[in-house]
């Protein structure tokens, strides 16, 4: 490393550190809201075949639009949220992280704005970073809803270019309801703006929660966001989606791309994977019970819980919550510091480890039940 010589890195990126969860091995990893299930061993297989299939071309540039991997899914979406768009209106990148990168990118910018309601989810603000676009947070309420006429009001003052709206919420876990979507994108329509709506955790809503997708006729801004890493157990494939309710928009997403952005395996892998959707819902069925039983659990126990509709539970309330985080992870157990400061979250993992997190979380406070009360042990 030559001491003449200083990278020029951009003065907002002074001292900045990159994005990143720790990655531990431990035997309990509850912290970045993955599926913990391998893939099923049937799937598993067809994957492995469809990439030798790939590997036989990986000469080649993969296909720039990938039209096939785009109505594959339009199929599922119109599945599973009851809403059939054309192909045309599905867009994929790698992760839903990418896809909001270029929604930033083509509607965001210097001079624009972006805005959404915190807690939410950290990532946002950098995509407005690496963009140059103007980013303001709105508090939610202290039951982490939507404050939805002030919300409205701040639409229609300051005029966003992107509204960013998350159902279910990450990391609180709620979701927002479809009345509250509807008067927020109809501030959003009345100023030009996209109205996003994040629903990365769509898969593990309680039956009958719509998706905003069902607002697609009446709202031409609304793009909804999804992806493959939690429900269908691909976070190592990287794959995310968008559906969006005016062709415009993905025609716009493809001239900020890069190009050949989504390799011949990625397309592969996440053909194979929607081809075998139904072997994967088993998995989402279980993640919802055990979600539920945890809450519950939770709830009996003293805690602080949001109502969950996604694979993970905000719980609290702690007075230092970094002794309680750093207890479990004494214990083997490794979660994530997210959102309030005197509030944890969990990401839902198999029964055996959230057999594992409820003893040590105990442990760690010293809680202890008895006759169906909570009594406070010592530490």
């Amino acid at each position: 490393m030559s001491p003449d010589f200083v990278p020029p890195v951009r003065d907002d990126l002074v001292g900045t550190a990159s994005y990143g969860a720790p990655q531990l091995d431990v035997p309990a990893r509850l912290n970045v809201n993955e599926n913990p299930f391998p893939l099923p061993d049937e799937l598993a297989a067809a994957i492995g075949a469809a990439v030798a299939d790939a590997a036989v071309s990986l000469n080649r540039y993969p296909d720039r639009d990938f039209e096939a991997l785009r109505a594959a899914l339009a199929d599922y979406l119109a599945r599973q949220s009851g809403v059939r768009v054309p192909w045309s209106q599905v867009w994929a990148a790698n992760g839903s992280n990418e896809v909001m990168h270029q929604l930033f990118l083509a509607f965001g910018g210097p001079g624009r704005l972006a805005i959404t309601f915190d807690p939410t989810y950290s990532m946002y603000p950098e995509y407005a970073r690496d963009t140059f676009t103007r980013y303001l947070t709105f508090p939610r309420l202290e039951d982490f809803t939507v404050d939805v006429p002030a919300a409205v009001d701040e639409v229609l003052a300051l005029r966003p270019s992107i509204v960013i709206l998350t159902s279910p919420n990450n990391p609180t876990g709620t979701s927002l309801p479809l009345a509250d979507i509807r008067a927020i994108a109809d501030a959003a329509l009345r100023v030009g703006a996209v109205a996003v709506v994040d629903e990365a955790y769509a898969e593990f809503r309680h039956a009958g929660v719509p998706s905003a997708m069902t607002l697609f006729a009446q709202f031409p801004n609304l793009v909804v966001i999804r992806t493959m890493s939690k429900a269908f157990a691909m976070a190592g494939a990287r794959l995310g989606y968008a559906a969006a309710a005016d062709p415009r928009v993905v025609e716009t997403l493809r001239i900020v791309r890069l190009p050949y952005h989504l390799s011949a395996v990625t397309q592969a892998v996440a053909l194979t994977a929607l081809e075998h959707a139904d072997l994967l819902q088993a998995q989402v069925a279980l993640l919802r019970a055990e979600r539920d039983a945890m809450a519950g659990w939770l709830t009996d126990n003293g805690f602080d819980v949001a109502p969950s509709e996604a694979n993970f539970i905000l719980f609290g309330r702690f007075e230092d919550r970094d002794s309680v985080w750093q207890g479990l992870l004494d214990r083997g157990v490794l979660i994530r510091q997210t959102g309030p400061r005197e509030w944890l979250r969990v990401s839902i993992g198999t029964p055996e480890e959230n057999d594992r997190f409820r003893a040590a979380l105990l442990e760690v406070t010293g809680r202890r039940v008895e006759s169906g009360t909570v009594e406070e042990g010592s530490r």
